[in-house]
């Protein structure tokens, strides 16, 4: 446990915020037999494993056990002692730390004290220990995984505007159930926007995501949009573009050809793609398929 606050402390410094990584971390490091330092191979192993996790670290860590011998007043610094060079010599001096800063420090002395110059040395020496080390780390895995591990569970935070909170909550809920029931991933929504989306798996949270999104997206001029067709008129059609949200297209937007009638074209509950080609003063939108490639 005493070697897990050492490897714990050398760490925190590195690792993400909670707005960066919304997870619980946990470490979990087993030596089954040793002839040297558990804690800085507990420290160098578990900055390889939260690298290999997809943990965005901000640089990874490594650690060395420095050692003294005294021959008479004469010290001479040990790297990277082992048991018996712990067991025979002064001092066994810990120290962990990224390549530019240290970031934990332990000593025990059999000594009654120690010289700045004997301590001096000890830092710079395994300031060199601690490189050589760190580059056969990053030797296997030079950065942290880009993404999560497939199996991990997922958690993704998205800010909305608070108006569109009962877009995705629905009337009596019925949105948001239909939204956890068909993805399987868990939503919680706060006050001021945000919504955290929680899921056993990338798939799932993915599909979540996406549905929020698509229910909260404000129009943009000039994107292209796949609607169905609301409704028919003489001089046009409406389209559903997003949730809650239709365009015009007029019957003159329909085509680059002149068309007669808007149902030679067109039909109710028919699938096309629209471009948005403006929204007025009073938010109407205008939509256009003249240059679009339908499907």
């Amino acid at each position: 446990i005493g070697h897990g606050y050492l490897a714990e402390r050398a760490l925190t410094p590195v690792l993400p915020s909670e707005e960066d990584f919304p997870y619980a971390i946990r470490s979990v490091t087993e030596i089954m037999s040793q002839n040297g330092s558990t804690s800085m191979a507990a420290t160098c192993s578990s900055c390889l494993a939260l690298m290999d996790a997809g943990v965005p670290l901000s640089a990874p860590v490594s650690g060395i056990a420095m050692g003294l011998m005294m021959d008479g007043d004469t010290p001479y610094v040990l790297s990277d002692i082992a048991d018996a060079e712990d067991f025979a010599g002064d001092m066994d001096f810990k120290v962990t730390g990224t390549a530019k800063r240290i970031t934990a420090l332990q000593m025990d002395m059999k000594v009654h004290g120690l010289p700045v110059a004997v301590l001096r040395q000890a830092i710079e020496q395994s300031k060199a220990g601690r490189a050589f080390i760190l580059d056969h780390m990053l030797s296997i895995l030079p950065a942290p995984r880009e993404t999560l591990s497939p199996y991990a569970p997922r958690i993704e935070k998205l800010k909305i505007d608070p108006d569109k909170i009962g877009a995705v909550i629905g009337k009596g809920g019925e949105v948001i159930n239909k939204i956890t029931s068909d993805t399987g991933a868990e939503v919680d929504i706060k006050e001021d926007g945000l919504i955290t989306i929680a899921s056993p798996n990338g798939e799932s949270i993915e599909k979540a995501l996406a549905w929020i999104k698509s229910l909260v997206e404000e129009p943009e001029v000039g994107k292209i949009y796949e609607g169905k067709v609301v409704s028919i008129k003489d001089f046009g059609a409406f389209v559903n573009i997003l949730p809650g949200i239709d365009g015009m297209l007029h019957i003159s937007q329909l085509s680059d050809k002149r068309v007669g009638k808007v149902t030679d074209v067109l039909k109710e509950g028919q699938t096309v793609r629209v471009k948005l080609t403006e929204i007025d003063n009073r938010g109407r939108l205008s939509l256009t398929m003249k240059g679009i490639e339908q499907r």
